[in-house]
C-alpha cells in the first residue's frame, strides 16, 4: 500500500515517529515469521531512563480458542532501534 503523505502529516513529529516504530518493529517481527499482515497490532508508549520506548504487541486477529503467543518488541523511538523482543505464554 502506497500513500502520498501531506506536508502537515510530515511535519507531525508524534506521527513520524510512530511510522518509524511500526516499520522498525515490522521488520524485526518478519524476521521472527510472524505474519504482519494478518496481526491483530497494538502500540502503547511507556517510560524508561528519562525518555519513552515504544512498545508495539502483535496478537492473532482470530484469538478464539488461542491462548498466549503474542509478540511484543519494544522500540526506541529516537533512532528506531529495538530494545527488547518477548513472546507472550
Amino acid at each position: 500500500m502506497t500513500a502520498t503523505l501531506s506536508s502537515d502529516v510530515l511535519q507531525d513529529d508524534i506521527a513520524v515517529a510512530i511510522a518509524q516504530v511500526i516499520a522498525a518493529a515490522n521488520k524485526q517481527a518478519r524476521e521472527l515469521d510472524i505474519d504482519v499482515l494478518q496481526s491483530l497490532i497494538s502500540l502503547t508508549q511507556y517510560p524508561q531512563n528519562d525518555g519513552w520506548v515504544w512498545r508495539v504487541n502483535y496478537g492473532a486477529k482470530d484469538s478464539i480458542g488461542q491462548r498466549g503467543g503474542d509478540l511484543m518488541i519494544d522500540v526506541n523511538p529516537d533512532d528506531a532501534s529495538i530494545q527488547k523482543v518477548l513472546w507472550g505464554q
